[in-house]
């Protein structure tokens, strides 16, 4: 199947990145945010910190014709390799080869996530700043900007300063107001006054996000046993009619742990991107040589961390793993994207974004 209306359309940098490997449909994240407006239909943002899930998903999404993104964290893919062990240009690379050696051709995006600014000083702007090049540079086509840990006039003023370099290439854009918070801990949810005056700021500075990702009861990482997973719909709903008129939809962050029913219902409430991480993390330790996985938790457990900051202890054992680990991993893999790919909607989308673009 071609998708030679999206190949036409990507920007002049990734052509060139990619260069004979012509085929790989990465796009630009704006171009499917922008279509898929009205649509109620979520691009699966995937963080896949532990590669071998990779080519699952992606056969996945082929199956299914799915969109579909890859993503990391400013901490988990800096120019020092974050948690992961991986830079950004790494990741690209790892990301294509997959494309091209599996034959995967339908669109997908990279997608900066979180690229943090947790105070107000000019040494941490100006490092994410840096790394925001360094992204574009290495073939990233979206972008998450998160100074939502800062004041609201710091959050609106440090997000449209870094925006400017985003927004110059065209590329897809989310940005966030009410901090997402860790499983284990808690914060109050965003009110709808905190996201009409974030966006409403944000334009002040001539700046239009394409996604704003709040706070709606929602967590990242693994739910503790016994703990409740309440994400309130209604004010994820309100916040999404406050910034609509302005081309802005939701991003909901924290989705691993969440029953797919409730899932389901998202793309109801004006959620577009929908991320899912520390679930593909679950999948490749479980299929782990069992002596590799023992190691790991022993680490984390001696060094008081939590289990994802073995990826990086543990990359070289990681990535030389016996191939029945990773097939098993990546049909796993496969398995659970198609289940969220159904979830959100997401089923034949890939077409659904070409008929749109002219």
């Amino acid at each position: 199947m071609s998708y030679s209306k999206l190949l036409d359309i990507r920007p002049e940098n990734i052509k060139k990145k990619l260069g004979s490997r012509s085929r790989v449909c990465l796009i630009n994240g704006r171009d499917i945010f922008r279509n898929i407006r009205e649509e109620k239909v979520i691009v699966m943002a995937c963080n896949t910190r532990i590669k071998h899930v990779i080519p699952g998903i992606m056969k996945a999404a082929m199956e299914t014709d799915s969109l579909v993104g890859f993503e990391l964290a400013k901490s988990e893919a800096d120019m020092k390799g974050g948690y992961t062990g991986m830079t950004p240009y790494d990741y690209v690379d790892i990301l294509v080869d997959y494309a091209e050696n599996i034959g995967y051709d339908r669109p997908f995006i990279i997608h900066g996530d979180h690229l943090t600014v947790k105070t107000n000083k000019e040494d941490e702007i100006k490092a994410t700043e840096q790394l925001i090049v360094e992204q574009l540079k290495a073939g990233f086509t979206s972008f998450a900007l998160d100074a939502s840990f800062n004041a609201e006039e710091d959050n609106i003023r440090i997000t449209a300063r870094m925006a400017r370099a985003i927004l110059k290439h065209g590329f897809g854009l989310e940005t966030e107001v009410g901090e997402i918070k860790s499983v284990g801990s808690s914060g109050e949810i965003t009110t709808v006054e905190e996201a009409r005056t974030f966006i409403e700021g944000l334009d002040s500075y001539g700046i239009r996000p394409d996604l704003l990702g709040i706070n709606n009861g929602s967590k990242h990482g693994n739910y503790l046993e016994g703990e409740e997973i309440s994400i309130d719909l209604k004010r994820t709903a309100d916040c999404y009619e406050a910034v609509k008129s302005y081309g802005v939809c939701i991003a909901q962050h924290g989705i691993t742990g969440t029953p797919l029913h409730l899932v389901g219902r998202f793309a109801d409430y004006g959620i577009r991107k929908g991320n899912v991480g520390t679930e593909w993390q679950n999948i490749a330790h479980r299929h782990f040589p069992r002596d590799l996985m023992e190691a790991m938790k022993s680490w984390a457990a001696g060094a008081g961390k939590d289990i994802k900051f073995t990826t990086k202890q543990f990359y070289r054992e990681i990535d030389d793993i016996p191939q029945e680990y990773k097939q098993r991993i990546a049909e796993s893999a496969k398995t659970t994207a198609i289940e969220y790919f159904k979830a959100f909607r997401a089923v034949g989308s890939a077409r659904m974004l070409e008929s749109k673009i002219s």
